[in-house]
């Protein structure tokens, strides 16, 4: 029998570790680990069982800004996820793309997603309107 793997903790590239964490911070995410209190190179935060590693990254690793990865966040509530995130200011800059508000997809989610100040993007769905109200 294989051995389990119980989770998976992506570690995120920062162009500033110190901005991430307040970023994350109002997210609603906790810091775990820093590795040094003036300007952390590395660093962990956990909301629930969601940990996520931040690393700072060499601007020679920015060359194709536009090439990063998608993280997906499964929530019950979508719309009060963003509601929660948006009263703690950590949308104020999150003002473009199709998903900056929560909106129903055609592949039955219902989703919003924002850039990290390392323009990692965080894609946060659950289940459309219809079927948490219990809907056919």
């Amino acid at each position: 029998m294989p051995t389990d793997i119980t989770a998976v903790h992506p570690v995120l590239m920062a162009r500033d570790v110190s901005v991430s964490l307040a970023f994350y911070a109002r997210l609603g995410f906790t810091e775990v680990f820093r590795d040094a209190a003036e300007a952390p190179r590395y660093a962990v935060v956990r909301r629930g069982p969601v940990e996520l590693h931040l690393q700072w990254a060499d601007p020679g690793q920015w060359a194709h800004a536009g090439d990063r990865p998608a993280y997906r966040f499964p929530t019950p509530d979508v719309d009060a996820l963003h509601a929660e995130v948006l009263a703690a200011g950590a949308l104020a800059e999150q003002t473009a793309g199709p998903f900056a508000v929560p909106k129903d997809t055609p592949w039955g989610t219902r989703e919003f997603h924002v850039r990290d100040p390392g323009a990692n993007v965080l894609q946060f769905y659950g289940p459309l309107a219809s079927a948490r109200a219990g809907v056919a």
